[in-house]
């Protein structure tokens, strides 16, 4: 990981990054989430359920090529059900990485906190906008495409149509 400084970012800019993920008309009322050295922080309290903020590199999987780079910026502004579900999750990984745990500590430890049910289960309609045009996700393709994520529970890939000898 590089150091922690290369992460941050000045504060009134990544709130605006932040409320970017979505249309103003819910971003308004949103919570906002900063990073800071202790992990995320709220920078503005919320009045609808949603929480925009800006994840850094280490949400991504563990096979990403950029997991540890420090230009990541990605604006997400999480609905009420992945708000209570899926956020968790982030605010655990992002406690972790500056707690100085490795990759593989971070991932084991979350299959175990997901076992424990110390993190809770994905809630049905968890979803997140990611509509900021300003977002850098990775080296490898720098023009980003403002876009709508839904998240399901791990499921057998035949049931999204993969696997098979003509995918579509």
């Amino acid at each position: 990981m590089a150091p922690l400084d290369q992460y941050l970012m000045e504060r009134n800019a990544e709130m605006a990054l932040a409320r970017s993920a979505a249309r103003e008309s819910i971003s308004r009322d949103a919570e906002v989430m900063v990073l800071g050295l202790h992990g995320y922080e709220t920078a503005a309290k919320g009045k609808n359920g949603f929480v925009c903020m800006v994840q850094r590199s280490w949400t991504a999987g563990i096979d990403d090529p950029d997991f540890w780079n420090p230009k990541l910026r990605a604006a997400i502004c999480f609905n009420p059900p992945a708000a209570r579900t899926y956020l968790p999750n982030t605010i655990k990984r992002t406690e972790w990485v500056l707690a100085g745990r490795s990759k593989a500590q971070m991932f084991e430890g979350i299959k175990v906190a997901f076992d424990k049910k110390e993190l809770p289960a994905l809630e049905s309609g968890a979803m997140c906008f990611m509509m900021s045009k300003q977002s850098y996700l990775s080296d490898r393709d720098p023009h980003w495409h403002p876009h709508l994520m839904f998240f399901v529970p791990l499921m057998d890939p035949a049931a999204w149509g993969t696997g098979l000898r003509d995918p579509p």
